[in-house]
């Protein structure tokens, strides 16, 4: 599995979850929409489908745990910074086969191409705190 294919595979779930804040699609029809997608064919299929999953059925807890670490409630975050940090929240707590230092060099790398002018400078601090409550070993 190419790194490529997850990297894309995250482009889309970003989008997935932009998508869930802004029309309020359930997890089925985002997973209907986005299988329908040429885009999909490219991607890490199964991490894509487990991630949207995953993040549809403990968005309200993985936006707790959000708040915990940002300086204003999660409900004022940018649409698109607050879906970053939900994949990468996701992936702190849930993907442990992902290095810490790559959700946030992803998460970073999404919020540049798609985020606000400096959005990642943001999305960087919010996660490195994270990262190193949630993943202390690793951090360290």
């Amino acid at each position: 599995m190419s790194t490529g294919k997850r990297s894309r595979a995250r482009l889309l779930l970003v989008q997935s979850l932009y998508q869930l804040q802004i029309a309020g699609h359930d997890k089925a029809e985002l997973l209907s929409q986005f299988h329908d997608r040429p885009e999909y064919e490219r991607v890490d299929q199964e991490y894509f489908d487990e991630g949207l999953a995953a993040i549809c059925d403990c968005r309200e807890s993985l936006e707790e745990k959000i708040g915990r670490f940002t300086d204003r409630p999660v409900s004022q975050l940018d649409p698109v910074e607050r879906a970053i940090l939900l994949l990468g929240f996701y992936e702190l707590e849930s993907r442990p086969d992902v290095p810490y230092k790559a959700v946030i060099n992803e998460a970073v790398n999404l919020a540049r191409r798609l985020g606000a002018l400096d959005g990642h400078k943001y999305i960087n601090a919010v996660l490195d705190k994270a990262g190193k409550s949630l993943r202390d070993a690793e951090a360290s």
